[in-house]
């Protein structure tokens, strides 16, 4: 692709990047100085007749952690919050314990201690009460942050959602209520929702890569207790006017003051995140992304150009395929009149993917091989003969563990997890961890299975 220039047509970007990326639908909406342009292509669900339109609602992910600070900027402004204050100041829960030393700021900007690991846990500690926020919440102040807080930046959920905790117990208000009553309402939000348990009835649904496709991921209830870090649904239309709200100067749902606070960096341990939004100084844009399963989200700001864009995906991306990653890009940097050439080949990555996905094929095709060659191995003796023979076993012990816990942990979480954005690949891994050793424990089953009958 070559560089983008400020005039490049977007529909045009639109329709030849959509079907390479592979994503059922997209719909995005820019804003110009108060000017708002929308549009959309695709479907809301793969093979479907619903087509998305700027009106649609998308789960946007991450996204939700910027109206979690701007609610936390409210109460604030309202004498409610103190962002220097410790934790433990507006959550019970907190009280006693290290963690309750963690400031609202620290929280905010991702200084406080908390892993990425840590902040994903919440996918595995679904419940379906009402107070399912707190629930979480209580649990994450039993927990030893991983850091000192504002030792070092890293991102992490269970900072946002703490914030949601402490907006529930200043405000008086459940979190979806306060949200909806104090930031959607005000800006005529009226496409857009906050997860409060419920199912979330017509929206465009999600979709994970599965083998060179993708398969609808239907998301059931909402989940409460990660709404105010990913749980909030909202349009193209809608994220517009909030856009605009961000970057027109003004004092209205909060101060002029309060939006520059937010989109500049929070502290000398978070250089390029503000109070909900990453920074990007040379660009001089404040953006976030949004990744739940089944959609990818992109919200950048221009404020000193009064800009604004936000695209919005119904499908996650494969690894080196299938990839969403230069349909918003490209669709950002057209709006904002960015340079952009692309992504590459992403070479490796679909190596990558290969490898893993093969890899179960590979296995099996070993043990045939085993039985082919069962002869020769009880032939095996002497030192060389067992280590040639016990190695492999110890060898797939470790490959199963790389699989299982490695190599999820270095994409931020658990193989649960992994199962839940990636599952052809993940199940690829899990199919391999399993096979990798029984491979080498059938390898060793016919060498010496074959000596004892020949005993």
């Amino acid at each position: 692709m070559q560089a983008t220039a400020p005039g490049s047509s977007i529909d045009a970007f639109i329709k030849q990047e959509l079907p390479a990326s592979g994503a059922p639908g997209v719909a995005y909406a820019i804003v110009d100085n108060g000017e708002i342009r929308s549009g959309a292509r695709g479907q809301t669900i793969a093979g479907g007749d619903q087509a998305v339109t700027p009106d649609t609602p998308f789960l946007i992910g991450s996204i939700s952690k910027s109206f979690t600070a701007l609610s936390i900027m409210q109460l604030a402004e309202a004498g409610k919050v103190d962002l220097d204050a410790g934790v433990a100041t507006y959550l019970d829960v907190f009280r006693g314990r290290p963690s309750g030393a963690i400031t609202v700021r620290q929280l905010l900007s991702h200084t406080s201690g908390y892993s990425t690991v840590q902040g994903n846990s919440m996918h595995d500690d679904e419940t379906s009460s009402e107070r399912e926020l707190a629930e979480h919440v209580a649990r994450v102040a039993e927990w030893e942050p991983a850091y000192l807080p504002g030792e070092r930046w890293e991102y992490s959920n269970a900072n946002y959602q703490v914030l949601g905790a402490v907006i529930e117990a200043m405000s008086g208000q459940d979190y979806a209520s306060y949200v909806q009553d104090n930031i959607l309402t005000p800006l005529g939000m009226s496409n857009s929702f906050v997860s409060d348990g419920r199912e979330p009835g017509k929206i465009a649904v999600g979709h994970r890569p599965w083998f060179g496709g993708n398969r609808a991921y239907e998301t059931g209830r909402t989940e409460r207790a990660n709404a105010p870090a990913g749980g909030i649904f909202a349009s193209a239309n809608d994220l517009a006017l909030y856009l605009a709200m961000m970057v027109n100067g003004k004092d209205d749902i909060i101060s002029a003051a309060s939006k520059s606070a937010m989109l500049r960096p929070a502290s000398e341990a978070s250089p390029f995140y503000g109070l909900g939004w990453f920074i990007d100084d040379e660009a001089r844009t404040a953006y976030h992304s949004g990744l739940v399963p089944g959609t990818e989200t992109l919200a950048t700001l221009a404020p000193a150009q009064h800009k604004g864009v936000v695209v919005l995906v119904n499908s996650n991306s494969g690894i080196g395929f299938g990839e969403n990653l230069q349909l918003r890009n490209g669709v950002t940097a057209r709006a904002l009149g960015l340079e952009y050439s692309g992504e590459g080949s992403r070479f490796w990555q679909k190596v990558t993917y290969l490898m893993v996905v093969l890899l179960p094929g590979f296995y099996l095709a070993s043990m045939i091989w085993a039985w082919l060659s069962r002869k020769k191995l009880r032939t095996k003796s002497g030192a060389a003969g067992m280590f040639s023979l016990w190695f492999p076993l110890l060898a797939m012990i470790v490959m199963a563990g790389v699989l299982m816990i490695l190599i999820p942990r270095i994409f931020g979480g658990s193989i649960g997890l992994l199962l839940l954005f990636q599952p052809d690949f993940a199940w690829a891994m899990v199919v391999a961890a399993v096979i990798g050793p029984l491979w080498a424990i059938f390898r060793l089953s016919v060498a010496y299975w074959g000596r004892f009958n020949s005993a």
